[in-house]
């Protein structure tokens, strides 16, 4: 008796459609260290769209930054003042570096910041070395600290 090839080329068609499947369900899960750095792209973008809101929307409600010099409502008022004070601002994040620890994490990064009246070069610019702390809330993170000094 030969076996019918319809009957195993359907079936090998259902599994091989089953094992696409787990393998892209595999490969589409979002890493926790994924998800904080597209957070820091988000935040990246935000000052570049001129939105303190959007940026302050990866921060936490108990943030503190540079060594209790600023909390939350601070960090926003400083975002604030900047896309006053310039028409334009420019953000380029060097290389981030993320130390996982379980619902915590820090990433430091090396960021390039420039503003000025929109023209085609910008009227200052500055480079900052950011350490940020980072916290799991549900599936998101968020940053609940963070240092910045500039660099020379």
């Amino acid at each position: 008796m030969s076996a019918d090839p319809a009957r195993y080329s359907g079936r090998m068609a259902r599994l091989i459609l089953a094992g696409m499947i787990l393998l892209l369900a595999g490969c589409s899960r979002t890493t926790d260290e994924q998800r904080i750095r597209a957070a820091m792209a988000a935040m990246e973008q935000a000052m570049e769209a001129r939105d303190p809101r959007a940026f302050m929307s990866h921060i936490t409600e108990d943030f503190v930054g540079n060594d209790a010099e600023f909390d939350r409502n601070a960090l926003a008022n400083l975002l604030r003042m900047e896309v006053l004070r310039n028409d334009s601002i420019g953000v380029t994040l060097g290389p981030i570096e993320i130390d996982m620890q379980g619902d915590r994490a820090k990433a430091q990064v090396l960021a390039t910041f420039t503003g000025g009246s929109g023209s085609l070069l910008p009227e200052h610019g500055s480079v900052y070395a950011i350490t940020s702390s980072w916290k799991r809330q549900g599936s998101e993170w968020r940053c609940y600290s963070a240092t910045w000094k500039q660099e020379l």
